[in-house]
């Protein structure tokens, strides 16, 4: 398979597996999206990690794959690259990538799907679909601008050059740059440590805060208020408020 899913202490590794460069072929794109979904509907699956091993995240799509398309074959195929990257997006879930080297195009594209991003001081990224006479088709237009801001995206998108892992984090594309060898680690354990919170309550912050960038604030507001009346209605919310009381803050042990 090019892409796998290991499960481990409640942390679910999505982890592409197509060597030399995890180029993102059609195949990989299908499976990314079937271990996505299944990642969301697993209960022992509590955060997720996507990691495309120690040298290279994904340096993008297959070009040769790609070439041998034209329009017609392009129109059938867009909604489902699309829908692939939208699946890890969608996790209801906490979910870190663990860049390492190359993460290009549809791999710069991917990475923008998490939540958050810890990348190697050995990591390039970028848009380089320019390059080719393309735009990122993958969801690159639009989550890049709505993390880094329009024109910085523009950009990135217009030059098509990448950008080392220090430039990503001034630019918050990347979250917090480590040592190569230290990435996946620091990834885990950023996921491990979410995987033992409320799980409830964490899928309510991230579609809240995910549907108010999507949205007027009204609206955004209006889907905090039902989450945030909601999780009243929870275990956890009265385990978290019975240990605070009890035993004071950060205390509380969450199933």
């Amino acid at each position: 398979m090019t892409v796998n899913l290991e499960v481990a202490e409640g942390v679910g590794t999505i982890r592409l597996d197509r060597p030399p460069m995890n180029a993102l072929d059609i195949a990989t794109q299908d499976r990314l999206k079937e271990l996505a979904e299944e990642a969301g509907r697993r209960d022992d699956v509590r955060a997720v990690v996507l990691y495309g091993g120690e040298k290279v995240f994904a340096a993008g799509a297959d070009i040769k794959e790609m070439q041998a398309m034209d329009h017609a074959a392009m129109v059938l195929r867009a909604r489902a690259l699309q829908e692939s990257f939208t699946a890890v997006a969608r996790i209801p879930k906490p979910v870190v990538a663990a860049v390492t080297g190359y993460a290009l195009g549809g791999g710069c594209e991917l990475a923008l799907c998490a939540d958050y991003r810890i990348a190697g001081a050995n990591a390039k990224l970028g848009q380089p679909e320019i390059l080719l006479g393309l735009i990122p088709g993958a969801g690159g237009t639009q989550r890049l601008a709505r993390l880094i801001g329009p024109s910085k995206a523009k950009d990135l998108i217009f030059t098509g050059r990448m950008v080392k892992a220090d430039e990503a984090q001034t630019l918050g594309l990347v979250d917090r740059v480590v040592a190569p060898e230290e990435v996946y680690a620091e990834a885990h354990a950023w996921a491990a440590k979410l995987a033992q919170g409320p799980a409830i309550a964490l899928r309510a912050a991230k579609e809240s805060v995910d549907t108010g960038l999507e949205t007027d604030i009204e609206t955004g507001l209006a889907v905090e208020r039902g989450w945030f009346a909601g999780l009243f209605a929870t275990e956890d919310r009265e385990r978290g408020m019975r240990s605070f009381v009890e035993e004071g803050p950060g205390k509380a042990k969450f199933l």
